[in-house]
């Protein structure tokens, strides 16, 4: 059970003053998930990205000029629109000793200014002051206070991440509720190690993390945010321990076959394997061989044939008479996944079938007979696969596609499907040794570096968007020539339905040159349409699919061989390396073209470059890394990231190395988390939800 201290944080967001249920709708969408809404304690954790530094300037000459300023002035006159000129914006006079400022509003409310601006009061304003022909002007002040309210003007005002119809005043005002039901709880750090660092308490260094007092503290190098980021280390190490222990405890299964299916399966491959795989695929048909339970990362490239080493695990499951499950984070990735490995399955005589959340009526319920009866070998999916009423005769293997979109807590849930179920995860996402620790502390790992033979290198151009015209009759000779374009339309940060207008926008304005040709993809379609607009992509009756980052992993299309990404200035690196991945896989030539609109800062100049120079993923992980730290390795939302909220392992290894020995320490020395500081510990793994760890000190 949650302590019940931590009762006001797991309450919805609508249970503060003033949220709504359509205010609820927005935080839902920028803080939720698919398993609960908005929460008191995610708010808790959406931290400041940024602040405006509004402490006052002593008077109207100091106050600086392109730059937010906040100063205190007498009213002196109102100059309303002329009538003739009904867009005209209205004007008001403000002036201290010093100089005087000209307020400008468009589509003015007359009555409400003149309540909120009376002639001869002193107000605070602050707000962006400009020149404007020589005079000092700001448009649209952002606040106008009256002296006595100067309180209420924080000095460093925190800015939020936010999404539509959320404003950034309310989601100040909603966070700071949040923050005043933060309880005081009891201390879960060593009492050593908390006294070294000078840390404060996790309530005040909440408090403090969201309510600045330089522009410095919102940059990441607060004590204050070190404290946090320690607790998310901590709770995250901890829950690895526990995995581990617990791992070592529940005796495995060996799972041995005699070979012959994956001898036919290998006689019925279209091209040999590399070296990389074939050792790949010793390593996991030892770990499966062995008693105790396999927990092995496979990590690999784009395009690097993990697919292939996971269906030999599969074939040798089968061959002891035992069922396998691939699991995969889309259902159009789970499609194609079986689309791919059916034929190679029915090859060597498998039974496969697709299990996603669509499969309804008569078709769903045979599938499920055939895993509890076992004539199913493998089940291809997405999370369906562990809803409950999905039972295996015997489960033997699970294969998790894309590790980053699933936590240690998914990984337990499938692994209680049956007894003692090897797992093995793939990830087409190249990971820095720094953090793979991190991740996977609980994990063997196996690499597979080389590209399978016949790929072509891919040729990367970065090109700025001022010559659109030349990319687009580019995009035309390819497709004359037989090839076929992806074309990914820009990261929008702060709103999916910005990123579909954009795609729809140069979908209508591609359509327009090249006609039906053009196909569209984008993550708001229902299921199917998207299924239908990649089937038609895959099937070549569309030439062009023009996306926006949906298509980022796993989606194989041999003959496509272009990919233009526009504002290639607004994504990560492994994220334009991930969308690269989807071209090169024919034999043909293939060609990525950057858009980017210029001037570009220098991280965005680092990374075109990188991208232009190298393909090897893990090298591109590794500046990433550098580049702009581990909190977007894996880009932002669409391409999922481990989900640290606080911690930024990049600049917190020391904290994470600590956090590290001392939840090994604190396991050695307290295994069921039964002394005072280990019930405080449960206190803080509930609150950062590893709790799943907690059930498995009740199992064993």
């Amino acid at each position: 059970m949650r302590p019940s201290v931590l009762d006001p944080l797991f309450a919805a967001a609508t249970t503060l003053t003033g949220v709504g249920p359509k205010l609820g709708q927005a935080l839902d969408k920028l803080l939720g998930d698919e398993t609960h809404a908005a929460r008191v304690v995610d708010l808790l954790f959406h931290l400041p990205t940024g602040a405006v530094d509004r402490r006052p300037s002593p008077s109207i000459a100091d106050a600086p000029i392109g730059e937010i300023a906040t100063f205190s002035a007498r009213v002196v006159e109102h100059r309303p629109a002329p009538q003739a000129k009904a867009r005209a914006p209205y004007r008001v006079l403000v002036e201290d000793e010093t100089g005087d400022v000209t307020l400008i509003f468009f589509r003015a409310d007359p009555r409400h200014l003149a309540q909120s601006l009376p002639v001869g009061a002193y107000r605070i304003v602050s707000g962006k002051l400009e020149l404007w022909e020589g005079m000092r002007q700001m448009v649209h002040p952002e606040r106008i206070l009256d002296p006595q309210q100067a309180d209420a003007l924080p000095a460093i005002e925190p800015v939020y991440g936010l999404t539509e119809g959320l404003a950034g005043r309310t989601m100040a005002r909603i966070v700071a509720a949040a923050v005043e039901r933060c309880p005081d709880l009891p201390e879960w750090q060593d009492e050593a190690f908390h006294a070294r660092n000078d840390f404060p308490a996790f309530q005040s260094a909440v408090q403090a993390l969201h309510r600045p007092q330089a522009l410095k503290d919102v940059q990441g190098d607060s004590i204050a945010r070190r404290r946090v980021a320690y607790d998310e280390f901590l709770a995250s190490q901890l829950a690895l321990a526990l995995v581990r222990r617990q791992q070592k405890k529940s005796a495995g299964r060996a799972t041995t076959g005699d070979g012959g299916l994956r001898r036919t399966l290998e006689a019925a491959l279209p091209f040999s394997l590399t070296d990389g795989q074939r050792q790949a695929i010793a390593d996991i048909h030892g770990d499966m061989e062995k008693p105790e339970r396999m927990l092995r990362l496979l990590q690999g490239d784009v395009g690097s044939g993990k697919t292939v080493v996971a269906l030999m695990a599969m074939a040798a499951a089968a061959e002891a008479g035992r069922q396998s499950v691939l699991m995969a984070p889309t259902e159009i990735l789970a499609r194609q996944h079986a689309e791919r490995l059916a034929p190679l399955a029915a090859k060597a005589g498998l039974n496969l079938a697709l299990l996603t959340g669509r499969e309804k009526g008569a078709g769903r319920r045979q599938v499920l007979a055939g895993l509890a009866s076992g004539e199913i070998a493998i089940a291809v999916g997405t999370h369906a696969l562990f809803q409950e009423g999905v039972a295996f005769h015997d489960l033997a293997l699970a294969v998790v596609d894309e590790q980053h979109r699933f936590g240690v807590h998914q990984r337990l849930l499938l692994g209680a499907k049956g007894e003692a179920v090897d797992v093995l995860v793939m990830t087409a996402t190249p990971i820095p040794r720094t953090l793979s620790l991190t991740w996977f502390g609980d994990m063997d790992i196996s690499i597979l570096s080389e590209k399978p033979a016949g790929r072509k290198p891919i040729t990367t151009r970065a090109i700025s968007s001022e010559r659109h015209d030349e990319v687009v009759g580019a995009v035309g000779r390819a497709v004359a020539a037989g090839a076929q374009v992806y074309w990914v339309c820009p990261l929008v940060q702060e709103s999916e339905t910005l990123e579909v207008a954009a795609a729809e926008e140069r979908y209508e304005a591609l359509r327009e040159v090249f006609g039906a040709q053009v196909g569209l993809l984008h993550g708001q379609m229902p299921g199917r349409d998207k299924d239908a607009a990649m089937a038609a992509f895959v099937a070549g009756e569309t030439r062009i699919l023009v996306s926006t980052t949906v298509i980022e992993v796993g989606v194989d299309v041999p003959n496509a061989s272009v990919m233009v990404i526009e504002h290639a200035e607004r994504f990560g690196l492994a994220q334009l390396h991930q969308l690269r991945g989807r071209i090169g896989r024919g034999s043909a030539a293939s060609t990525c073209l950057l858009l980017y609109k210029g001037p570009l800062g220098p991280v965005a100049e680092a990374r075109l470059s990188i991208m232009r120079e190298t393909e090897d993923g893990f090298r591109i992980a590794e500046e990433d890394l550098r580049l702009r730290g581990e909190g977007e390795v894996l880009g932002t939302r669409q391409s999922g990231s481990p989900d640290w909220r606080v911690a930024r392992p990049e600049i917190d290894g020391d904290l994470l190395a600590a956090a590290r020995d001392d939840a090994r320490l604190l396991i050695e020395r307290d295994p069921h988390l039964e002394t005072p500081r280990g019930q405080a510990v449960r206190t803080l793994l509930y609150l950062f939800e590893r709790d799943v760890a907690i059930r498995l000190l009740r199992a064993g």
